[in-house]
């Protein structure tokens, strides 16, 4: 008799867990909008970009710092290294980036970005039009319908900003007020100020000292900074003064980075106070209601010395006086002007903070890339578009359905081998082929959602060759039964007994698998760490259907009579099995079990 041990516990409520898990990743997957699975570069086609390192002198930038551009792009645009995005070094200056999927134009402008992050104090706020002061030539660039008369900046009504506490929002205009007319807070307000209108006498184009004073600007503000200021257009052209992604220069002035209802602010900002690189962790958050967030931010934490940094600065900025521009801090990114708050509630410590913005422009996108950069850093070079091409998916089109014709063969001739020689235990072998074809589908599909896995050729070639791992651990379970019965002892304490003895083969034969497909993982790129991500997840696949699925099947169908007896198409026939006889199973030793 088989010992206590062996009896099977509760193999129903297993299937039932089993299959809870697989209808909660079916939510999932419909929850989050998208039922096919994520196609790489070789499938859907694509956007390949040439990128190319720009520097001041001219030459060849070290090839250290091409090397951390490359790594930083993967981040950025791969994250697990499983969206079959390609990064890669061409030549001493360019690098070429590949992104699957049509319109990424978003994506390959992310990648490019610097990203050099600057918390600076905002002295000065005026609307973005260029003046002209004195002895400069006039500026021609002008934004359509604006006033061309010559004359200082005008000054908008309010500081582009809001109040927060422990939060850094994006600039919100008034649009009730006329940039042109109203006062800077902290101006001021004599009749013949240029800032607050100037006199009809008043026609000469001011200096840059007469400007300076008229911005409330300290002395130490050169006129060569005035002049980049005063000749600044953030309404045309690529809005990036001259020096304004330079940490080492003290005073710059930098243009908002994005138009608001029509209106571009420009700045004159204070020396760095904090560097990207005191970020420790950058993400993108939903908007939520209960806490007064209509647009999407990005939820910042700084490392312990930038928490005190960004302390400092904050704190200073609200020791300024009630409406001065120096009241708020801005947050520079690539030279320009993400948003630029109001410090109204004191110094903002803790190390945390959230960038946010109007929602028609603080998009989920924005936000999402926003996050990406600063969570993986600033470039170390600048680089500038050379080429951008669409990539065809003709190619990978012929070569998947000749992939798939090759997998569905290689299916059918599994499942013909267990049906004719396993029998009725072959259906078991099927059935759990195709949950785990199941499960394998929605993984696919709700990781190509939250992590970027694109299915490619490398993966479909792994999860091709995963049939035959899965076979295999069905085959090493079905041959230890087959073993108990030839061995005389009845179906189902055989049940058990063969499990305990394949179980462990098929761990060790998954855990040697999965241990390479994580050494190629990470030791390859590009495709091979493909075709080893694949190959892993179905390993994994393998030992949860054998485990939840196979084995609790066999114990229910051990319990039924087609089983149960032996019938000569259940694949279990003691005929079949050369079972030995009831009278030659009495004759074997004393103590040997029946």
């Amino acid at each position: 008799m088989a010992s206590s041990s062996n009896t099977p516990s509760a193999p129903g409520r297993t299937l039932i867990a089993l299959f809870a898990v697989l209808a909660a990743l079916t939510g999932v997957m419909f929850l989050q909008g998208r039922t096919t699975p994520k196609l790489g570069l070789d499938l859907a086609g694509g956007t390949t970009v040439t990128l190319t390192a720009k520097t001041g002198n001219g030459k060849n930038p070290p090839q250290a710092q091409m090397d951390q551009a490359v790594k930083i792009m993967n981040r950025r645009v791969n994250g697990l290294g499983v969206s079959d995005a390609e990064v890669a070094k061409q030549g001493s200056n360019n690098i070429v980036v590949n992104v699957p999927g049509e319109g990424q134009a978003r994506v390959v402008q992310l990648i490019g970005t610097t990203a050099k992050l600057q918390f600076r104090q905002v002295f000065a706020v005026t609307d973005g039009k260029p003046v002209q002061l004195q002895g400069a030539t006039p500026d021609k660039e002008k934004k359509p319908g604006t006033s061309a008369s010559p004359g200082t900046p005008k000054a908008t009504s309010t500081p582009r900003g809001r109040a927060v506490t422990g939060a850094l929002a994006a600039p919100t205009p008034n649009p009730s007020s006329s940039p042109s007319t109203s006062p800077s807070p902290g101006a001021s307000a004599s009749p013949s100020s240029p800032l607050t209108g100037a006199s009809p006498n008043a026609s000469a184009p001011p200096t840059p000292a007469e400007l300076r004073k008229e911005l409330s600007l300290p002395a130490s503000v050169g006129d060569d900074v005035i002049r980049d200021f005063a000749q600044l257009n953030c309404y045309v052209g690529d809005k990036h003064a001259p020096g304004s992604n330079d940490p080492n220069r003290q005073w710059v002035p930098a243009c908002d980075q994005r138009e608001e209802q029509g209106a571009v602010s420009k700045y004159i900002l204070g020396p760095v106070r904090v560097l990207g690189e005191q970020v420790s962790s950058a993400d993108a958050i939903a908007p939520n209601a209960q806490q007064g967030t209509a647009s999407w931010s990005v939820a910042l934490k700084f490392k312990s010395q930038g928490a005190k940094q960004f302390a400092d600065v904050t704190g200073e900025a609200y020791k300024a006086a009630a409406g001065s521009p120096q009241r708020q801090v801005a947050i520079v990114l690539d030279g320009q002007v993400v948003s630029a708050p109001t410090i109204d509630n004191g110094a903002i410590t803790g190390g945390s903070a959230s960038i946010y913005g109007q929602a028609d422009t603080f998009t989920q996108a924005y936000a999402a890339d926003l996050a990406s950069v600063l969570k993986y850093g600033a470039l170390p070079l600048e680089f500038k578009q050379s080429s951008i091409d669409e990539v065809s998916s003709t190619l990978g089109s012929d070569q998947l359905r000749g992939g798939m014709i090759a997998g569905g063969i290689g299916l059918a001739l599994v499942v013909v081998y267990c049906m004719l020689y396993y029998r009725g235990l072959g259906l078991v072998a099927v059935s759990s082929l195709v949950v785990a074809s199941g499960i394998t589908y929605l993984a696919v599909v709700v990781l190509g959602e939250n992590i970027g896995f694109g299915l490619s050729l490398p993966h479909i070639i792994g999860l091709i060759v995963s049939i035959g791992i899965t076979a295999d651990s069905f085959i090493v379970y079905f041959e230890r039964l087959r073993d108990e019965l030839r061995a005389g002892r009845r179906l189902r304490p055989s049940v058990e007994a063969a499990w305990k003895r394949a179980r462990r083969t098929i761990l060790v034969a998954d855990a040697v698998t999965f241990i390479a497909a994580l050494v190629l993982y990470f030791l390859a790129v590009g495709g091979v760490a493909g075709f080893a991500f694949a190959m892993g997840l179905t390993t994994l696949i393998d030992v949860i259907v054998v485990f939840f699925f196979t084995k609790p099947i066999v114990t229910l169908l051990s319990r039924t009579a087609f089983f149960g007896k032996g019938h000569p198409l259940s694949g279990l026939d003691p005929r079949k099995l050369h079972k030995p006889e009831p009278a030659a199973a009495a004759a074997r030793p004393t103590g040997q079990e029946a």
